[in-house]
Formats: structure tokens, C-alpha cells, sequence
């Protein structure tokens, strides 16, 4: 009989020889885990720990973590999230949070207030959205989307900054601690108004496995409700479709109505929902 086995490693080549091929079988679900596994594999792992769930020699689940950090993992089944669980905790793992898709992360969370008696708390519930057809505003706002200079770099981390202090992340956005935050690999357009002021901006994540995220998007509160972010979010989509990606992809918010309905106009679609849960 076949059986499910765990296999964990902290060199991200030899994760990928054996998982990449499963990570890219879905590029929209696995978005985070294919820009997250690539940038490592390009940068260095910085202890991170890589596991792959292997029946039979096919890989049907995966997940990876850094030190006192928590777990982002694939979709499992309940029994599946279970047997993480404990092999996790026969391995002297310590987890503060875990995200993965709602009945994933769910489950695991559950499993794990069982055989650890940590209690778990859900922080944020996301939509991931995946684009249809692309829909521009109607009517676009003046201006025109540009690619962000390199003399605009301290002015790209203040809003940055902003954006990570509007979403609630606990980050140090500076020039010392740039290259270490998420928001480093990241490609930024700006949109500008006729007179060349940037009104609000969008990131994207390189392309790997057929998929580019946007991430951040974000326009300053007092120059909101004008159309801004949806310009921009135009500009860097269709950019992205231009360089060749087969899905773009993007997460909101669950609790923001303004973003979703954003998205949805623009001509993006639900996917599915993901959670993270803190454990205390």
C-alpha cells in the first residue's frame, strides 16, 4: 500500500528538483510559494526549512518556514494537515502562525491546538484573485503609468512604509533593511499625472512558473478615490501578460470592500481564500 511521507531538507535546489514541477502545475494557487522558493534560490535560504509530501514518488503537497517563523504550506487534507502536525512536533518545531489556503490552514490550526494545546487565532483572511480579461477603467484618469527611476528610491520606500503601516505588517522599511523585506524584488510603476507628480504606485513579483504577482498596490490616502490604483493596476498588468506570464495573480484583503470591488471591475476573479492563523 502506498503512504504519505514528509521529506524535509534546507537546500532549496534539492526541493525544487523534486517539487518544482508540482508548484508550477498550479501557478496561481502556488503563487507565493514559487516567488518565495525562486527568491531564495537566488539569494540564499537564510535557514529556511522545505518539505515536501511524496506518495509513490509524486509530490502532492508542500511547505517551507524560517526560523521562529511560521509555516506556509499547500492545500492538504484534514488527515494530511494532521500528520504535518505531528511530524512537526516529533521534530521539536516551534510555529507562531500558519497560512495556507482556508480549509488547509483551518484544519492544520486545528490539529496542531491538539497536539500542542496552542490556542488559534485567525489575523487576516485573504482573496486571492487570478485575472480574466482585462478591463480598463472607464473613464481612465489623466496620466500615464512609468516604470519607477532609481533616483526615486527613497521616495518609493516612504510609501512603501505606508502601505506596510495601512496592511498592519510589522516591517523596517529603510536603506540598511531594504534588501531584506518582501518588498525588495519587486518591479514599480508609478502613475503620474499630466505634470508629472506620482499619484499612486504598483509592484509586481518577477515572473517564475508562468505567474507574476501584483504586489503592493498602493496611492496615498489623500489622493484616493480617483482612479489611481485602478490606472496602475492596468499598467502593470498588462505589462505583465506583455512579458509573457500565463497567470496574474493578486491578493486582497478579505475585510476591505473598496479593494475587492476594485479588482473585480478590473476584471480579475475570486480563486479561493486564504488564512493566516496565530498560535499563543
Amino acid at each position: 500500500m502506498l503512504t504519505d511521507d514528509w521529506q524535509l531538507t534546507e537546500d532549496v535546489d534539492e526541493f525544487l528538483a523534486r517539487a518544482g514541477e508540482f508548484l508550477r502545475s498550479r501557478p496561481a494557487l502556488h503563487t507565493t510559494a514559487l516567488s518565495t522558493t525562486e527568491k531564495l534560490r537566488t539569494q540564499g535560504t537564510e535557514g529556511a526549512v522545505f518539505g515536501r509530501l511524496e506518495r509513490g514518488g509524486e509530490v502532492g503537497a508542500t511547505f517551507y518556514r524560517f526560523p521562529a517563523r511560521g509555516l506556509s504550506v499547500t492545500s492538504l487534507t484534514p488527515e494530511q494537515a494532521d500528520a504535518l502536525a505531528a511530524h512537526l512536533v516529533a521534530l521539536g518545531h516551534w510555529l507562531p502562525w500558519v497560512t495556507a489556503d482556508h480549509s488547509t490552514a483551518t484544519a492544520f490550526a486545528e490539529a496542531w491546538q491538539r497536539r500542542t494545546g496552542a490556542t488559534p487565532t485567525p489575523r487576516v483572511r485573504l482573496h486571492l484573485y487570478r485575472l480574466g480579461t482585462l478591463t480598463p477603467p472607464e473613464p481612465a484618469p489623466e496620466g500615464r503609468g512609468r516604470l519607477v527611476g532609481t533616483r526615486e528610491h527613497e521616495h518609493l520606500m516612504g510609501w512603501c512604509r505606508e502601505f506596510a503601516a495601512d496592511v498592519g505588517e510589522d516591517v523596517t522599511i529603510d536603506a540598511g533593511s531594504w534588501a531584506g523585506t518582501r518588498f525588495a524584488e519587486k518591479r514599480y510603476t508609478y502613475w503620474e499625472t499630466p505634470d508629472g507628480t506620482p499619484v499612486s504606485m504598483a509592484g509586481v513579483n518577477p515572473l517564475v512558473g508562468g505567474q507574476v504577482r501584483v504586489d503592493p498596490v498602493y496611492t496615498p490616502a489623500h489622493l484616493r478615490g480617483r482612479g489611481y490604483a485602478g490606472a496602475v493596476t492596468v499598467e502593470v498588468s498588462r505589462a505583465a501578460l506583455a512579458a509573457g506570464a500565463k497567470e496574474v495573480v493578486l491578493y486582497t484583503n478579505a475585510a476591505n470592500p473598496t479593494s475587492n470591488a476594485l479588482y473585480r471591475r478590473l476584471g480579475y476573479v475570486r480563486v479561493t481564500d486564504f488564512v493566516v492563523y496565530d498560535f499563543t
